[in-house]
């Protein structure tokens, strides 16, 4: 008995939650495991979902991550602020390096690349590109933002279509809304970076920031952008969970964010990517937090959820 729930409890300390929960001796520990692979393959979906056998604050943890379903929604989660989002992100890297687990990893780093102009917003806009809060200063005279064929536009076609399609979303039913955060979100979150950074022909949509926290912004958010088209997100198309068949080894991870971040390092913001610590790609939480202009850690919610499944396994 001994050595078998020892086995169980290694497994719990390697977050390896789907294995453990069909084996696991009790309802109440396969229950704290599905939430544990919801938050591992990160179903940022279901991160709200009815756990009762999880401690509180871990679900109260993992609801600040949830993406709302409805327009309506409370509380709003990641759509209020990114930074818990982003904390839990870098805390699956990490499980998933150490795992060795690397096109999970690199598929976490991909969805935090697309968000990330998101980020850099946060402060100007009071939320986390929240489609029933835009300002309205996006729509204000003179401005392109969510004009479909405006051939002055430096948004692609299908920016146009996503920029446009957030200014009314928010009126949308539950099925209309949730099909554009399936699509079109993280496509919204581009076209704010190019509108504030990298705009060709600007227009007034982003008038309603004043200059000086303008260009800071403007700072953050090409480093975001920059960020999207390093070495170590494209590594995803090499990947099985990207268009090849190729899994890339921990040589080749390390060697592509070594790349990334002299890539980065052309301001104050990227600078901060080549900041040594203890994470598996060192610099990559200092990178998240001089983004979003606020310190973001790595969370302990896995962490959490694998101490009380040991917590419960001592007591069968």
């Amino acid at each position: 008995m001994d050595s078998t729930r020892d086995l169980l409890i290694a497994l719990a300390r390697r977050y390896a939650f789907a294995d453990l929960g069909a084996l696991a001796p009790t309802a109440e520990i396969s229950d704290v495991c599905e939430f544990g692979q919801r938050l591992l393959s990160l179903d940022a979906e279901d991160f709200a979902a009815e756990a009762r056998s999880v401690p509180a604050d871990l679900r109260r943890l993992a609801r600040a991550c949830h993406m709302p379903q409805t327009p309506r929604e409370q509380p709003r989660g990641a759509l209020e602020s990114l930074k818990p989002a982003y904390a839990l992100l870098l805390e699956v890297i990490a499980a998933r390096w150490h795992r060795r687990e690397l096109s999970p990893m690199i598929a976490a780093v991909h969805i935090a690349s697309e968000y990330l102009p998101l980020l850099a917003f946060e402060p100007q806009l009071g939320h986390a590109g929240d489609p029933t809060s835009w300002p309205a200063g996006l729509s204000a005279p003179g401005s392109r933002f969510g004009v479909i064929g405006d051939r002055e536009c430096d948004h692609t076609k299908s920016e146009q279509s996503a920029t446009n399609r957030t200014l009314r979303v928010s009126v949308e039913p539950a099925e209309g809304w949730r099909a554009y955060f399936d699509r079109q979100h993280s496509q919204v979150a581009g076209a704010l970076g190019v509108c504030v950074a990298t705009c060709r022909n600007p227009c007034t949509a982003m008038d309603w920031i004043a200059p000086e926290p303008r260009a800071d912004l403007q700072v953050r958010a090409r480093t975001a952008l920059t960020f999207a088209e390093t070495p170590l997100v494209r590594l995803r198309h090499a990947a099985p969970v990207g268009h090849g068949f190729g899994v890339p080894s921990p040589e080749e991870v390390l060697d592509a964010w070594e790349r990334s971040r002299t890539a980065l390092d052309k301001n104050a913001v990227g600078a901060a990517a080549v900041k040594d610590d203890d994470f598996p790609l060192p610099g990559l939480p200092a990178l998240f937090s001089a983004v979003a202009g606020a310190p973001i850690e790595p969370s302990t919610l896995l962490a959490g959820v694998s101490d009380h499944v040991v917590t419960l396994l001592r007591r069968t």
